[in-house]
C-alpha cells in the first residue's frame, strides 16, 4: 500500500511540479495568453486543488480512497489532453485550471496521506508519512528531464499528451489504497464534531494559516523560476537543472523530517523549516544571480520543499487522531492551495506591471519569517473525545 501511494504522489505531484517549463513554448504559441495569463491558469489550478481537497477528503473518509484517486486520476489526465488542444486563454483555464486542478484534489496528500495515516500506528506515523510524501520529491526529480525531452521532441502540445498517457497509471495505481477510516473504539464521533473540536483548537488554526505561506512560495518559485533566470539571461538549462536540484535535495529533506518527526517536536521542526527559507531566500535575491547560486539556492530551498508536509501532516494525526485525517488534512491544505493561487497569479501580475519579479522574492522571505511565528505557539497534545463528544486534552 505505502509503495502504490508512492507511485500516485510522484505522478500526481511530479507532473505538476513540471509545468513551469510550459511557460515559456505556451505564452510564444497562443494569442492572447501572456505570463499574467498562463500564472492565472496554475493559480486556478491550485485554488481548486485546494477548494475541492477537503471534499475528497470527506469521500475517501467514508467510502475509501480508491475510488476518489481513480476518478482522480482520470480528472487529471483529461486535463492534459485539454491543455495539449488549447487555443486560448478559456481552454487553458478549463484544462490545466479546471480539470487538473480537480484532478489533483483526489491524487494528493489529503486522500493518499490519510491513506497512509490510517494504516500506521503513532509511533511509525510520521516515517510513514514522510516515506509517502518523498514520492513528491521523487517526482519533481524525475518529472522535469522527462517532461524537457517530451518538449523538445515532441514540442508542448505533443508534451502534454505524453504527460496524460502517463497520467493514467494513477488510476491503475488506486486499488490497493481501497481502505476506508475505522472507528478507534469507543463512541464514535461525529464528522460534525471533528470539525467543530478542529476550529476550536488554536493549534489547528495556526496550522492552517501558516500553511499558507508553503503554498505560496512553492507555487511561485515552481511556476515563476525558469522565467526568471531566463529574464536574467541564464542558458534555459539552468531553469530545468534548479527544478531538479530541487526534487533530489527534496527526497532528502523530505525523508529527513518525517524520521525527525517521530523524535522531536514537530512544530518546532517547521520553525526551523520557514526560518531557513526566509535565509536562502533573501541570500539569493541579494547575490549576484548565476548558475552556482542557483544551485546552492535550489539545493537548499529543496530541503525543506515538502518536509513540512509529514511535520504538518503529523500534527493533525497527533493531535485529532487518525479518524477524519483525509477531511482534516484536507482543509489544511485548502489554506495552501490558497497560497499557492497567490503565489502562482502574482508572481506573473506583479512581473507584467513592474517589469521584475523583486517584490515577490522580498515578498516571500517576508511571509516566511511570519510563518516561524506562527508555528511556534502550536500545542501539539493529543486530544480524545468524552463519551458526549467533547474534546479534553491528553496529559504529556
Amino acid at each position: 500500500m505505502l509503495g502504490f501511494a508512492v507511485v500516485i504522489l510522484v505522478l500526481a505531484l511530479g507532473m505538476r511540479h513540471s509545468f513551469g517549463l510550459f511557460l515559456e513554448p505556451v505564452t510564444r504559441a497562443l494569442p492572447g495568453v501572456d505570463r499574467e495569463t498562463f500564472g492565472f491558469a496554475i493559480a486556478l489550478q491550485n485554488l481548486l486543488w485546494g477548494l475541492a481537497q477537503p471534499f475528497a477528503g470527506i469521500i475517501a473518509d467514508r467510502f475509501g480512497s480508491a475510488r476518489v484517486i481513480f476518478v482522480s486520476g482520470a480528472l487529471y489526465a483529461g486535463g492534459l489532453c485539454l491543455a495539449a488542444m488549447s487555443s486560448g486563454p478559456l481552454s487553458l483555464n478549463l484544462g490545466l485550471g479546471v480539470l487538473i486542478g480537480l484532478g489533483l484534489s483526489g491524487t494528493s496528500y489529503a486522500v493518499v496521506l490519510g491513506a497512509v495515516g490510517r494504516y500506521f500506528p503513532p509511533e511509525r506515523r510520521s516515517s510513514a508519512l514522510g516515506i509517502a510524501s518523498v514520492g513528491g520529491s521523487i517526482g519533481i526529480f524525475c518529472s522535469v528531464p522527462v517532461t524537457l525531452s517530451l518538449i523538445a521532441n515532441l514540442g508542448w502540445t505533443g508534451a502534454f499528451l505524453g504527460l496524460a498517457g502517463i497520467a493514467v497509471i494513477m488510476c491503475l495505481a488506486a486499488p490497493p489504497l481501497s481502505g476506508r477510516a475505522a472507528p478507534s473504539g469507543g463512541e464514535e464521533q461525529s464528522l460534525r464534531q471533528a470539525l467543530l473540536q478542529a476550529l476550536e483548537h488554536k493549534g489547528f488554526l495556526l496550522l492552517v494559516t501558516g500553511f499558507f505561506v508553503c503554498g505560496f512560495q512553492l507555487a511561485f518559485i515552481g511556476t515563476h523560476l525558469p522565467a526568471y533566470l531566463a529574464d536574467r539571461q541564464l542558458a534555459p538549462w539552468v531553469g530545468g537543472t534548479a527544478l531538479a536540484v530541487i526534487g533530489a535535495a527534496n527526497i532528502v529533506g523530505t525523508l529527513g523530517c518525517g524520521a525527525l518527526g517521530d523524535r522531536f517536536s514537530k512544530k518546532n521542526l517547521l520553525v526551523g523549516l520557514y526560518l531557513t527559507r526566509a535565509a536562502i531566500i533573501a541570500w539569493y535575491i541579494l547575490t549576484p544571480i548565476s548558475p552556482a547560486t542557483t544551485i546552492v539556492f535550489s539545493a537548499v530551498i529543496g530541503l525543506t520543499w515538502l518536509g513540512t508536509v509529514p511535520l504538518t501532516t503529523g500534527i493533525v494525526a497527533q493531535v485529532f487522531g487518525p479518524r477524519y485525517l483525509a477531511t482534516l488534512v484536507g482543509i489544511v491544505f485548502l489554506m495552501h492551495q490558497v497560497g499557492s493561487f497567490l503565489g502562482a497569479w502574482l508572481g506573473g501580475l506583479v512581473f507584467e506591471r513592474t517589469g521584475s519579479y523583486d517584490l515577490i522574492w522580498w515578498g516571500s522571505a517576508l511571509v516566511s519569517l511570519i510563518a516561524a511565528a506562527l508555528h511556534w505557539p502550536i500545542d501539539e497534545r493529543p486530544l480524545r473525545m468524552e463519551p458526549r463528544g467533547q474534546a479534553v486534552e491528553q496529559p504529556t
